[in-house]
């Protein structure tokens, strides 16, 4: 007698079956990763190594964070050979080396090199994280290789005009008094991008012209929303405006790190990504301060205390204006915040897509007890633009225009570099 199973068995048979085939390939996942962490890892070292070092806002951060994350990438995938090198034409001999150690000693020596103060904290962690690793010729071979890879990459930046002279030249009359602080990245033009042809690739149009509605909207907007008493923001609008005094880079970095942690990649993919995402970011950094100092448009603070004479009859003069955070020392226009998150929602949601994802956090160390938290990458991107009308420092127009650069830039690494191996 033949036995038949109800359809009802069959079905939760072949759940049961489902769920055991994906917890094994999730134990492959996870075992094939090749301690995908130890990209994170440095990672926050990094970030921890350029705090001791007050390296905290700016472009400097994003360009340490490029070069750390381009000679992990390159000296993992010399080994894996999963994707074409940046800046290096021919994979090198990959035979019995530690892909691993590799990637250590990568990231231990661009950060010593940038910040030799710190090389005993460096050397430390190196050290206890190589100790976890067995001994033999692929361990050596593997600190040989990512030594060569980190030399390449500061062989390639030490001459990238990050400390040409500021030579920016205040406009000003015999006579009269001009602020004196000095400013932020000036000498932006004569900066070599790590994959952008030149800083001016994605320079936008200008600014609204000052008689325009749009700037009247802006205006108005900003003078409203941005004030340090404004009476028309909320408490928590209030609150984010001042969390996203937090650099966009570090910000970016942690929100990957995040991500991470609900989708696992490999070592030599988790390598790629950290890549891309600092890479691009460095570049939209130099793609937005150039187009600041190109057309040195005026910040809220000076625009709206001086209301009466932008030929305007839509805005209306404050002669005691005050922002609700303080006004970075650089140019408006376009939005520098804006413009990482153009660069790094690029590259972000072409691994965890655009839509909803389980909720992530971000944190800022000056706002203790603080936790801002997303369920999507856009979320992120909205809410920092809105941010930057809430302080007080940036206009809507520019925030757009910021986000539109920084993707574009995003989406030119993406296409052009580190992809896969033929």
């Amino acid at each position: 007698m033949i036995h038949r199973k109800s359809n009802a068995k069959v079905r939760s048979e072949r759940r049961r079956a489902l769920c055991a085939l994906s917890v094994l390939v999730s134990v492959v996942l996870l075992c094939s990763t090749g301690r995908a962490d130890i990209i994170t890892d440095w990672n926050v070292k990094a970030v921890d190594t350029m705090t001791a070092q007050r390296v905290t806002g700016g472009a400097l951060p994003a360009r340490t964070l490029a070069m750390v994350h381009t000679a992990m990438f390159n000296a993992v995938n010399s080994v894996a050979n999963r994707y074409k090198l940046y800046l290096v034409a021919a994979q090198p001999d990959a035979t019995d080396v530690s892909p691993e150690a590799a990637a250590h000693a990568a990231a231990r020596r661009v950060l010593v090199e940038l910040y030799p103060k710190e090389k005993a904290t460096l050397d430390a962690a190196f050290d206890a994280a190589i100790a976890k690793l067995p001994d033999g010729a692929a361990k050596s071979s593997g600190i040989a290789s990512g030594e060569t890879a980190a030399a390449a990459v500061l062989a390639a930046r030490k001459t990238d005009g990050f400390d040409s002279p500021d030579t920016y030249r205040p406009a000003t009359s015999p006579g009269a008094y001009v602020p004196t602080a000095a400013l932020v990245m000036s000498e932006v033009a004569g900066i070599k991008p790590f994959a952008l042809k030149s800083v001016s690739q994605f320079r936008p149009g200008p600014p609204p012209a000052l008689g325009s509605p749009l700037w009247a909207r802006d205006y108005n907007e900003t003078k409203e929303l941005g004030a340090l008493n404004s009476a028309k923001r909320t408490a928590w609008q209030t609150e984010t405006g001042r969390f996203w005094v937090l650099s966009g880079a570090l910000a970016w970095n942690e929100a990957a790190r995040e991500l991470l942690v609900s989708k696992p990649l490999t070592l030599a993919e988790s390598a790629r990504l950290f890549a891309h995402l600092n890479i691009a970011l460095a570049d939209a950094f130099l793609a937005i301060f150039d187009a600041k100092y190109h057309y040195g448009f005026w910040r809220p603070i000076t625009a709206i205390r001086n209301g009466d004479r932008d030929g305007n009859n839509a805005t209306e003069r404050d002669p005691g204006w005050t922002p609700l955070i303080t006004t970075p020392l650089h140019p408006e226009y376009p939005c520098a915040h804006c413009v990482c998150d153009g660069a790094a929602g690029a590259v972000l949601k072409s691994v965890f897509g655009t839509g909803n994802l389980p909720e992530f956090t971000l944190t800022y160390a000056a706002m203790s007890g603080v936790t801002r938290k997303y369920t999507s990458i856009q979320q992120l991107e909205d809410e920092v633009a809105m941010a930057r009308i809430w302080g007080g420092v940036h206009y809507r127009t520019s925030n757009e225009v910021g986000n539109t650069i920084g993707r574009k830039v995003g989406e030119y690494v993406l296409q052009n570099y580190l992809q896969a191996a033929r």
